[in-house]
């Protein structure tokens, strides 16, 4: 007999996304990634005074880099603790930024209402992804552009939930984040409302001052790799560790005992139709 396909309840799927992401203090962890959100908006040719979304926006960096570029910006996550940190970074920096609660999969704005629409690795961990790429289509306007950066499925960023899984595995039949590092499956998402697509593959580099400090911020800072560390033995917390940190030492080119490891991933520039 064959085994029926497994659908998994993506919206309890969601719930615990939400609770993960808001146990721990991302803004710690996503300052890093500033340079990628600074190359999106670049890529996307950014115009002062257009109206722009950022998708699952977190702490709010790629809405700052917008905003840094005079231009209108929104910015909506499902996690109010992240949205709370994009506007504390807003005030600090006095840029104006509204931060809007809102899931990337039932975005709360009309049809057409942005001339251009980001996600820095923040869309592509939707759980319906399908659902998701028909929302960052149907918000922009026609000749608007879509512009997102997701890690590549062979990158160091995409390996690591790999790892994970070997000690928490992932709800059965949920399809992999790092598709969306795939341009196929990007062009299969976005389908007909594009009518072009540039991409174009970077290098992020994860710069820690050790393996163990590394450690440290995913059991301290990044709430899903802190949930999972919080959920396992002593002993399963000591062999995730040693399989983390040789994952970083099979990457890591610093020959200093610093951590210096590239992660691939893809930027999307697309067109709406």
């Amino acid at each position: 007999m064959n085994a029926q396909p497994q659908h998994p309840d993506l919206a309890s799927i969601k719930e615990r996304q939400q609770r993960a992401w808001a146990s721990g203090d991302y803004a710690m962890f996503g300052v890093g990634l500033l340079i990628i959100s600074e190359l999106l908006c670049e890529a996307v040719d950014l115009r002062p005074c257009e109206k722009v979304l950022d998708v699952a926006t977190g702490s709010g960096n790629t809405a700052l880099a917008a905003a840094r570029r005079f231009c209108e910006v929104t910015g909506v996550d499902y996690v109010p603790a992240l949205l709370e940190r994009g506007r504390e970074r807003a005030a600090a920096e006095r840029l104006e930024v509204a931060f809007r609660h809102g899931d990337a999969e039932d975005v709360p704005f009309p049809d057409a209402s942005f001339d251009v629409v980001l996600s820095t690795v923040g869309v592509m961990f939707a759980p319906d992804q399908k659902k998701a790429a028909g929302e960052l289509l149907r918000v922009c306007r026609p000749g608007g552009r879509i512009g997102l950066a997701s890690w590549t499925p062979d990158s160091f960023a995409a390996e690591m939930p790999r790892v994970f899984a070997r000690y928490v595995p992932p709800p059965p039949g949920l399809e992999s984040p790092a598709r969306w590092g795939a341009e196929e499956h990007v062009r299969e998402l976005l389908g007909d409302g594009i009518g072009e697509l540039q991409t174009t593959r970077r290098s992020f580099v994860f710069r820690y001052r050790s393996v163990r400090h590394y450690l440290e911020m995913l059991q301290t800072h990044l709430g899903p790799t802190r949930q999972a560390f919080e959920s396992l033995s002593p002993a399963e917390r000591e062999g995730l560790e040693g399989d983390l940190a040789d994952l970083v030492n099979r990457t890591n080119r610093s020959g200093d005992g610093t951590m210096v490891v590239p992660s691939e991933y893809l930027e999307v520039v697309a067109v709406r139709r």
